[in-house]
């Protein structure tokens, strides 16, 4: 009798088991290890892709009376989390994995869900940024996790720097998005 093969994630339906021998980069770590941190570190591209272009969106579509805050905020958060993307898609060519080649695999990977309504008040924006952005700290501490279980110092180190830079903007967007004189939503 056949063993059951282990269903396969999302990355790894994804991403062929082959490496180009072009694109096989040399390293110390062990591939378990490079596939592992590459498929953590490949969701976190897509949610930062994912993540951009709704804050460029909120960016865009922003109105009201905090117009111009709003936007400039919105504009210098987008702007930071473009930048993790190609140290993410760096980190893991590095390693000696592969990363995303396409939109599509942006779309079958991410978690942060796209917001194509019509419109959104202002605060709202804020709101769902702001719990996005805790979604993806959250997920970056995984796959801190994750880097840490197979000895991959260099991508911890990275991530925890994404971790303090997205708990900023979420310290941000909830200060912005406060009713006057209370925590409340």
């Amino acid at each position: 009798m056949s063993k059951a093969k282990a269903e396969k994630t999302p990355s790894e339906k994804i991403f062929s088991d082959k490496i180009s021998p072009d694109l096989d980069t040399p390293t110390d770590l062990p591939q378990e290890a490079v596939d592992r941190v590459s498929e953590a570190l490949n969701v976190l591209l897509a949610d930062a892709f994912a993540l951009y272009v709704k804050t460029k969106n909120f960016h865009w579509h922003v109105s009201g009376r905090h117009f111009h805050d709003y936007h400039r905020l919105l504009d210098g958060q987008s702007e930071a989390i473009f930048k993790t993307t190609d140290e993410i898609a760096e980190r893991v060519r590095k390693i000696g994995g592969v990363t995303l080649k396409s939109i599509g695999q942006i779309g079958k990977l991410q978690t942060i869900k796209d917001n194509n309504e019509e419109f959104v008040p202002p605060r709202e924006m804020l709101r769902e940024l702001m719990e996005d952005n805790k979604r993806m700290a959250a997920a970056m501490r995984k796959a801190r996790n994750t880097a840490d279980e197979h000895e991959d110092a260099a991508t911890a180190s990275i991530l925890e720097t994404f971790i303090d830079e997205a708990e900023r903007r979420t310290w941000f967007l909830f200060e912005a998005s406060r009713q006057e004189g209370s925590n409340a939503a």
